[in-house]
């Protein structure tokens, strides 16, 4: 069974930087699609950043400038570098992988408050 585990989360003051990250095992990481989602409480889910096994990225438009996703296929980990971090950004963040099915991790709290 596919197993994502992220880390990195935390506290951070607006302005702050954040780089969680993803641990990938049982699967063929450098060819599947990965994904950042953000849930914030009393919202739905939504798409933060995606990158494809070729290295193609798409981004939300809120974070568009801020955040960077990247993968490192030799170690099967994905990261996210959020930069320039906003209240706003506050939610649990989930690691996805789509292959074939879709596979998530348990997720990760950033809060960004002063």
């Amino acid at each position: 069974q596919v197993q994502l585990v992220e880390s990195g989360g935390g506290l951070v003051q607006p302005g702050g930087s954040l780089r969680p990250s993803c641990a990938a095992s049982r699967m063929r990481f450098s060819i599947a699609a990965m994904g950042w989602y953000r849930q914030a409480p009393g919202k739905q889910r939504e798409l933060v950043a995606g990158i494809t096994g070729g290295g193609s990225t798409n981004y939300a438009d809120s974070v568009k400038g801020r955040f960077t996703i990247s993968r490192d296929n030799a170690k099967n980990t994905l990261y996210l570098q959020m930069n320039s971090l906003k209240p706003e950004d506050t939610a649990i963040y989930y690691c996805n992988a789509k292959i074939i099915s879709n596979y998530w991790g348990q997720g990760t709290q950033v809060t960004v408050s002063s």
